[in-house]
């Protein structure tokens, strides 16, 4: 698990370390973390020649004092200043032979780059000062940002395009919300977390489970459990004009360790799921959790369908938990106290906040601050809210900390694979996980589970939902090593 915390909580935690700590000791544990990243992607590029971009805060001193370690490791070594910079670090760069100036050009031939430029006490946005030394950063060079990338937000809300986009980023001890949201991660990089002993006192703001969560969450039987304590899940998905959605639902739920599906629907694509998902019961019955709404059509008048949306309203009317996608969405219109989950894209998100808002929320609007939107729609219906996107998010009603989840490939943006995700999720609910997790946990497998359909190439959803069994597998096995 990858654990993000808010920038007073992390500057609490270094004063607190700081303390107890002889002076300047906590900067050389950061130097000597950042010099042996800085080494490894030499070795690994093939490269000898440092440039370091030196802001006058901590962040730039960090650069410039390993500019000048690599320096004695007998690396070329340039950096460009501003005209205040730490004096002891400038003492040991200038000692160690570091060409140090005012001109981008020493910028110029580098392999590598040290972005010191700003630290996590920044404000958004690069300065105008720095702009010539981004710019001439050779395309080649592989670009390490020092604790974040210089321009971007360090709350993670804001993205500036002009601002550092590093190929990584090494931070010290604990992560920051800058390096897990979806506004300002694309810009990270590859990120590394080093360890300079610092002790987290308060809860983070921000959470990733990583594969070797998998284990310690994901509900395995025992030899004592049936079907019925593995966790029954309603799915009230399709319709007469959506067949494929109730299919691929079922199919993920099934593939992934439900102990039953039961699946109510109308006629056409309940034959359908007869015969693709024989596992599956049709007709409402008890259940530990439902599903609602992939390819559910609110507005059908066909056959079956009033009978069909009976059950979903029924099934919000209880006190069981329910995961509530795409037209299920649209019958939500009061709170839940029971544990609710709510599925939406940036389009649907936008919809639903406007239709119980009052005030138009566009699409576009969600995608440039998705966060924050999908904060205000927890909150509007006391719903954990899953926003899916190349980021998902997994936002809580109460503002407890946010997961994000990042594991699926750009092929996994495709028709149907939101139903497989709910099939997934769906079945994690039933098992008794709370919302939050179950969204974040499924959003690991789902997109591992991409990955595992076919590494590197187009896939289908249904692909994805037949690859859960051994993705599943494969990630119980999962070690550090």
């Amino acid at each position: 698990m990858i654990e993000a915390w808010n920038v007073p909580d992390v500057y609490a935690a270094e004063a607190a370390l700081m303390a107890t700590l002889p002076e300047g000791e906590l900067m050389a544990r950061a130097v000597t973390r950042l010099t042996a990243v800085a080494e490894a992607r030499l070795a690994e590029r093939g490269g000898s020649v440092v440039a370091a971009l030196v802001g006058p805060g901590n962040n730039g001193a960090d650069a410039l004092y390993a500019a000048a370690r690599l320096a004695q490791s007998g690396h070329r070594v340039r950096a460009v200043t501003t005209a205040t910079v730490h004096p002891g670090a400038l003492e040991a760069a200038t000692a160690a032979g570091v060409v140090i100036g005012t001109d981008p050009g020493l910028v110029a031939g580098a392999d590598v780059v040290l972005d010191g430029i700003l630290g996590i006490g920044g404000r958004p946005g690069l300065p105008g000062w720095a702009r010539p030394w981004l710019d001439a950063v050779p395309d080649a060079a592989y670009v390490i940002a020092v604790d974040l990338p210089s321009g971007q937000d360090p709350a993670g809300v804001v993205v500036d395009a002009d601002g550092v986009f590093a190929d990584e980023t090494v931070t010290f001890s604990a992560a920051k919300p800058v390096h897990l949201l979806p506004g300002t991660a694309a810009a990270v990089g590859r990120l590394t977390i080093v360890d300079i002993g610092l002790e987290m006192e308060t809860d983070p703001s921000v959470v990733r489970l990583t594969p070797l969560d998998v284990p310690s969450l994901w509900p395995v039987p025992g030899p004592d459990d049936d079907k019925y304590t593995r966790g029954v899940l309603g799915v009230v998905a399709g319709g007469e004009s959506y067949t494929g959605a109730p299919v691929l639902a079922c199919t993920a739920a099934v593939s992934c360790g439900v102990g039953m599906v039961r699946y109510v629907g109308t006629p056409t694509p309940e034959d359908v799921v007869r015969r693709a998902v024989p596992e599956a019961v049709h007709g409402p019955g008890r259940v530990q959790a439902w599903v609602i709404g992939p390819g559910l059509d609110v507005a059908s008048r066909a056959r079956g369908a009033k009978a069909q949306l009976d059950v979903a309203r029924e099934a919000l009317a209880s006190d069981a938990p329910v995961l509530l996608d795409a037209g299920g969405l649209d019958l939500l219109t009061r709170r839940r106290t029971a544990p609710t989950l709510l599925t939406p894209h940036a389009g649907e998100c936008a919809r639903l906040l406007t239709r119980l808002g009052g005030t138009d929320v566009t699409p576009e609007a969600v995608k440039a601050s998705p966060l924050a939107f999908a904060r205000r729609l927890a909150e509007r219906t006391g719903a954990t809210v899953l926003l899916k996107g190349s980021t998902t998010l997994v936002v809580p009603p109460d503002g407890g900390p946010v997961y994000s989840q990042a594991d699926a490939p750009a092929w996994l943006a495709t028709a149907g694979a939101g139903d497989v995700l709910a099939g997934v999720a769906g079945t994690l609910l039933a098992a008794g996980l709370q919302p939050g997790a179950a969204g974040a946990l499924a959003a690991l497998v789902h997109g591992t589970a991409a990955e595992t359909a076919n590494a590197g190439g187009p896939v289908r959803a249904l692909a994805v939902a037949e690859a859960l069994p051994r993705t599943v597998a494969r990630l119980l096995t999962a070690t550090a090593n």
